[in-house]
């Protein structure tokens, strides 16, 4: 984040596929730091107009090769839930989050984010 913005930057430019996926990954990301944002109740930056973004963002030594939008999903607040899992397999989901960094609840929300398609 730089002067209270979001952005991705990349050292080379993503091509055809690699550029959708980079996309995905930008929105991903950013969608999880909107979810600590509501969880955390901080407030969300008002949204730029696109046109007035310019190269403000950038390093005086960077330049700009191409700009695309990404969706952001923000959930309306986050919910309790209790689930019922073989000891084993949660012992697992604990060890697989902590190598990511994530919290257990962080990991089964990335879980059904992809299984539903938009991870």
């Amino acid at each position: 984040m730089r002067n209270g913005s979001h952005h991705a930057r990349f050292q080379t430019i993503p091509h055809d596929q690699a550029s959708k996926k980079a996309a995905i990954h930008v929105g991903n990301a950013l969608t999880g730091h909107a979810a600590l944002l509501v969880h955390n109740g901080d407030p969300f930056l008002d949204p730029t107009a696109v046109g007035a973004i310019g190269d403000k963002l950038l390093p005086a030594d960077e330049k700009e090769v191409a700009r695309f939008l990404v969706r952001v999903e923000i959930p309306a607040r986050w919910i309790r839930v209790n689930l019922s899992l073989a000891e084993n397999l949660l012992a697992k989901i604990d060890h697989a989050a902590r190598e990511l960094g994530m919290s257990r609840s962080g990991y089964f929300a990335e879980a059904a984010r992809r299984m539903m398609g938009r991870g």
